[in-house]
C-alpha cells in the first residue's frame, strides 16, 4: 500500500462524503512529493449557539491529519460585534 493510499484511508474512515476528494488526493500527493505538511485550520468560536459534540468529529478528523504528521491549526475564538 502506497503512503498515499495509506493517508486517503485513515482521512476517509467514517467519512460519508468529501466535496473535493480530487482535491484533497492532489494535495496529499503534492505534499508526500515535497515532503512538506499539509496546514490544515478549523476554526471554532465557543460562544455559538449551535455549538455541539457534533464538532468533535471534525476535531477527530483534525487528530487523523496530526497523527499523519500534517500541521494543524485549532482557532478559538468568536467574530467580534
Amino acid at each position: 500500500m502506497s503512503e498515499l493510499s495509506r493517508q486517503l484511508d485513515l482521512i476517509l474512515r467514517g467519512v460519508v462524503e468529501v466535496i473535493q476528494r480530487a482535491e484533497l488526493e492532489s494535495k496529499l500527493s503534492r505534499s508526500l512529493k515535497e515532503n512538506r505538511p499539509l496546514r490544515v485550520k478549523a476554526g471554532f468560536d465557543p460562544t455559538a449557539p449551535d455549538l455541539h459534540l457534533g464538532h468533535t468529529v471534525l476535531i477527530h478528523k483534525l487528530k487523523h491529519f496530526q497523527e499523519l504528521g500534517h500541521q494543524v491549526i485549532f482557532l478559538i475564538g468568536d467574530l467580534p460585534a
